[in-house]
């Protein structure tokens, strides 16, 4: 396994996903049911399976598009949701 970029993975995903939507979504359900493990369960496998999605996703693509234009365009699309937000637009 290559570690640097099993670490690298984990530390990115763990820092974007605190306070997310999907987070303060799963506070909620689990503050309105008081069902910790099934929603633990759920939102545990809903990530999993978006995260495949990514990855899968991201294999064909970059077998398809060269890394640096990939780089480049997702972060045009941060920028541009960002500005938007800024803006009061999204």
């Amino acid at each position: 396994m290559e570690w640097r970029v099993f670490l690298a993975t984990f530390g990115l995903v763990l820092l974007s996903e605190l306070g997310d939507k999907s987070q303060l979504l799963t506070m909620t359900l689990v503050a309105e049911s008081r069902a910790n493990a099934p929603v633990f369960l759920g939102a545990a496998l809903a990530l999993l399976l978006a995260t495949l999605l990514g990855v899968l996703f991201g294999e064909v693509l970059s077998s398809l598009v060269p890394p640096v234009w990939i780089r480049m365009l997702a972060g045009s699309a941060f920028v541009f949701i960002g500005g938007a937000l800024l803006l009061g637009k999204l």
